[in-house]
């Protein structure tokens, strides 16, 4: 690699470090109308004015600018799934009183939850543990804050990859030696904002109080450290810390952390992500960011921005290095499942930054989210997405037929409407088959990134990403009333979901899609807020049928799965899900994950990798066929409007 590529290259070396998420703040609190009464969820601290919630006999009241929007009846096992996401989105949130009848614990496992949106901008999903006229004690989390009120020592919770976000317990787990690494935890370090340190002079091993100190196998080494806050702490593990496993502690104020448990891998890679997984993929040449509206194009040479791709004894643990070496780990990168040529892989410079330079294949099909993954030492890493346009510019997702310049509407408000018919066919273990079918449709306008769940375009594969994104402010839309009508006599108006504007469904009898197909309407008569509308989808003549069933009882992780199937849409498209749950133990929690797959209908058959299948824990779960044909919803009022039709057939499995 030339050194004006490598200067070049590091260019976009300033997109890693403020992509670097904050940790969560986790806090149970006891608020008394005796004592303190007003808590601030940025922080955890308890005061008898300010905050963002004050607890009287009345209720919960939002203070200065901050809002809240209670939920209803909870189980603390649910309560710990609920995502940021979910909280953002929530409808409904104002500044009046949550009243103490609502707050009451109700006998049993369950009671009440709220959310709140905090003067501080962030956003706090909230438990009641106990509740009386006089006190109540709440158990919250609050997304992406950078500090938090703290008592007694520093606590680690977990230890990961800085840009992989892999959770201990999954198969493609570990930290690999000369890579940066994060300690996630309460306690840990001074309050306030994170501040990167530079690597010139260098990085220190002690900062705003906390230092770190980790043993493996008879070694121990203290880790430099990128920045500090009292729930996160970035570091760089040592070249020479040996593959292992150990403890690490961290140190705050004199007083050290529990030991928690280091997982020395040789090599463990994580590619830099922002948006949700969107990979941090900068033009070799120009420097420039790969994003939705600059695409990378078939033979352009890319640096992909990375950590964990090994020991890199010849670079400092702590300083710039002026000229990097190569890191000879055995690796493979595929964009969109084609291997691609790597013609630089080692360190940036930068202590713990890893930058792999590649050529992008020339087969690689065009699309929005074409997946870019690594295999270093056989062990795959996190799975990025890039936008792939052989012109240039802003990409085309062929499924949908989005473009670059409608899913990156960061300055404007983005409307949208999307109506859903559907059918599922599962079959248990038992093996009783059950077919459900539904009806659904959602009408929302928001400001930021249009994020769809596990993206992935024609050809790829994508480990589900758990990593919660920022969506912006979401409010529902009045299309007025929706109805369907079709094949079979179906007709039938749908009804509101849960007071939720924009949102609606239809109750359909099983097996309301024949399998010789049929056709149906959806229309809408218009309303304040979208202009009225009628568009058909067509199921062709057969459904998707799934050929070879018995090849998902159990699912060996090393070696591909094949699946075949006849029937669908001809020019539509099937995607191939799976998931698996390991079982907990009493020394380790259950994990859970799964994949997604996407290609053309026509082509009958699709392989999924093993490398994609070892990154599943060993456990039950499922694999299901899953064929999306889409037709444009053509209204007034909406930047996207699109009509989706579905036809799954999932089996349950078990994962080896």
């Amino acid at each position: 690699m030339s050194h004006k590529l490598l200067r070049m290259a590091l260019c976009g070396l300033t997109l890693l470090f403020p992509l670097v998420a904050l940790a969560d703040l986790n806090q149970t609190t006891t608020l008394s109308t005796s004592g303190t009464t007003n808590l601030n969820l940025d922080t955890g601290a308890t005061s008898s004015s300010g905050g963002d919630i004050q607890f009287s006999a009345a209720g919960i009241t939002p203070q200065g600018s901050a809002k809240a929007v209670n939920i209803g009846i909870q189980t603390a096992a649910g309560f710990t799934t609920v995502s940021q996401l979910v909280v953002q989105l929530y409808p409904g949130y104002s500044t009046a009183t949550i009243s103490t009848a609502t707050l009451e614990t109700v006998t049993g496992p369950l009671t009440d939850e709220f959310f709140v949106h905090t003067n501080g901008g962030h956003y706090a999903k909230v438990l009641v543990a106990a509740s009386t006229s006089s006190s109540i004690t709440l158990i919250f989390t609050t997304f992406g804050v950078s500090g938090g009120g703290t008592t007694g020592p520093p606590t680690i919770s977990a230890i990961r990859n800085n840009s992989s976000n892999i959770f201990a317990g999954f198969p493609n787990y570990g930290i690999a030696p000369s890579s940066i690494f994060v300690i996630i935890g309460t306690g840990l370090a001074d309050p306030g904002t994170p501040v990167l340190q530079s690597s010139a002079p260098g990085l220190p091993m002690t900062l705003n109080g906390a230092s770190i100190s980790a043993t493996v196998n008879g070694t121990t080494v203290h880790p430099a450290i990128y920045y500090t806050s009292p729930t996160q702490i970035a570091a760089v593990l040592p070249a020479s810390t040996p593959v292992g496993t150990g403890t690490l502690t961290v140190t705050y104020g004199g007083v050290p952390s529990n030991a928690a448990t280091l997982q020395v891998v040789p090599a463990a890679l994580g590619i830099n992500t922002f948006y949700t997984n969107s990979a941090v993929a900068t033009d070799a040449v120009s420097g420039a960011l790969i994003t939705y509206t600059n695409s990378a194009t078939p033979g352009e040479t890319l640096t992909l921005w990375t950590t964990g791709l090994g020991t890199d004894p010849a670079d400092s643990d702590t300083t710039y290095t002026a000229t990097p070496h190569a890191v000879n780990t055995p690796l493979q990168i595929y964009v969109g499942g084609t291997p691609a040529s790597v013609l630089y892989q080692g360190s940036a410079g930068y202590p713990g930054v890893n930058q792999i330079n590649l050529t992008i294949p020339s087969s690689t099909p065009d699309g929005c989210w074409i997946t870019i993954l690594a295999l270093a030492n056989g062990v795959l890493s996190n799975i990025d997405t890039i936008p792939v346009n052989r012109g240039g510019g802003a990409c085309v997702d062929p499924v949908n037929g989005l473009t670059g310049d409608q899913v990156t509407p960061a300055s404007q408000t983005l409307r949208t409407g999307l109506v859903t018919l559907g059918q599922t066919t599962s079959t248990g273990t038992n093996g009783v088959t059950k077919v459900t079918s539904y009806t659904d449709a959602a009408f929302e306008k928001y400001m930021g990134i249009y994020s769809p769940t596990n993206p992935v375009s024609p050809g790829g594969c994508l480990v589900n990403n758990l990593t919660p994104v920022s969506p912006g402010t979401f409010t529902g839309l009045d299309p007025g009333s929706i109805s369907l009508s079709g094949t079979g006599g179906i007709t039938l108006t749908m009804v509101n979901q849960l007071g939720i504007k924009g949102a609606f469904a239809g109750t359909l009898a099983d097996g309301s899609i024949p399998q010789s197909g049929g056709t149906f309407t959806f229309q809408g008569t218009g309303g304040a807020d979208v202009g009225s509308f009628s568009t058909t989808l067509t199921f062709s003549n057969p459904l998707l049928n799934w050929t070879n069933q018995n090849v998902a009882a159990t699912v060996d992780r090393s070696q591909n799965l094949t699946v075949t199937w006849t029937g669908g849409n001809p020019d539509s498209y099937v995607f191939v899900l799976g998931t698996s749950t390991s079982k907990a133990t009493s020394t380790t929690p259950s994990v859970g994950a799964g994949f997604t797959c996407l290609t053309k209908a026509s082509d009958g058959r699709f392989t999924v990798p093993g490398y994609i299948l070892s990154s599943l824990p060993a456990g039950t779960g499922g694999v299901q066929l899953q064929n999306d044909i889409y037709g444009k919803l053509p209204a007034s009022g909406l930047d996207i409007g699109l009509a989706l039709g579905g036809i799954t057939l999932s089996v349950s499995a078990t994962y080896k």
